[in-house]
């Protein structure tokens, strides 16, 4: 009996120690299950942290970015605008060159055909004192139609006088009559040719008016 009770005692601490290593274990591995959920709790508010300082970082950059190309774009806008102002002005500076020099020529032009007037004049003059069987008023008359060639060639045309209604903008009125046969403000005589261009005139006609 005494034997059995041993034996019942042995078992039974046999078994205490055996539950108590297994509670030890357990919490143990308790412990250790919490300890490695804390340090992934750890690490994961590690990771959630540089990820928001990373998009924090990136979205200061896209404003960088951003800010530069508003001002790339500014930029542009202007040098565009410039660029259209200049393009505007040598255009026009063009024109205006190209009408000056034209202007230039065309004063020029008219100069020298001005300074053939006179020598038409002269022409026209020394053959009405011709006599129709001088030998040489056909030659002056040649030489009076070589001249009137050149200015038609040049653009220049005689301005109607005689007998056409008085124009202030070819005519120049130098003598005044009544003459009943005559309208009011006709061309009675003429005392010198004027000519004119498409655009100005060369010399205005001296003439007189009736009534």
């Amino acid at each position: 009996m005494s034997d059995l009770n041993e034996e019942f005692k042995d078992d039974t601490d046999c078994t205490e120690e055996t539950l108590n290593e297994d509670l030890k274990n357990s919490v143990e591995a308790e412990s250790d299950i919490d300890n490695d959920e804390n340090n992934s709790d750890s690490e994961s508010s590690d990771s959630d942290k540089k990820s928001f300082l990373g998009k924090k970082k990136s979205n200061s950059e896209i404003k960088k970015l951003n800010s530069k190309i508003e001002e790339q774009d500014s930029m542009i806008s202007e040098l565009r605008d410039r660029y259209a102002r200049l393009a505007a002005e040598y255009d026009n500076f063009k024109k205006r060159t190209s009408k000056e020099l034209d202007g230039r020529y065309n004063d020029a032009k008219c100069d020298v055909l001005k300074s053939i007037l006179p020598v038409i004049d002269n022409f026209e003059r020394a053959l009405a004192t011709f006599s129709d069987d001088d030998p040489q008023k056909e030659g002056v008359s040649l030489i009076l139609e070589q001249f009137k060639g050149i200015l038609s060639v040049n653009g220049v045309s005689e301005i109607e006088a005689l007998g056409a209604e008085f124009n202030p903008q070819y005519h120049n009125a130098v003598m005044h009559i009544d003459d009943a046969e005559l309208g009011e403000n006709v061309v009675a005589e003429v005392f010198e040719k004027g000519y004119k261009t498409a655009d100005r005139v060369l010399r205005y006609s001296m003439v007189k008016v009736a009534n």
